[in-house]
């Protein structure tokens, strides 16, 4: 089995951070930025679980006090894919840099 501990721990790390974003910040952008990660981790995972699939469930918004519990849904759903499909190797290191770059343009 491949190793996604690195990807669940960027994900629950982020995410921990989030929840403790005062709401002013969290308007300022965080929750957008965040948002978008939850979204974008979550096709990615749509597309290993169905290939070739026309279209794309989009996570819907939920609003900034949910947005760290969809980026960590989003991203162990990622994870639980890559062990399921076979690809973990280098993608692991691929989705942890999105989250970190999501993390940096936060602030965080």
């Amino acid at each position: 089995m491949d190793d996604v501990t690195p990807l669940l721990a960027a994900v629950d790390t982020f995410a921990d951070r989030l929840r403790a974003l005062p709401q002013s910040r969290l308007s300022r952008g965080a929750a957008a930025e965040a948002l978008a990660l939850a979204r974008e981790l979550a096709v990615w995972t749509q597309r290993i679980e169905e290939p070739g699939a026309p279209a794309v469930r989009e996570m819907p918004e939920a609003g900034m006090f949910a947005v760290a519990d969809q980026v960590a849904v989003a991203g162990h759903d990622l994870a639980e894919a890559l062990i399921a499909s076979g690809e973990v190797p280098g993608n692991v290191a691929k989705a942890v840099e999105l989250v970190t770059a999501a993390a940096r343009r936060c602030g965080l």
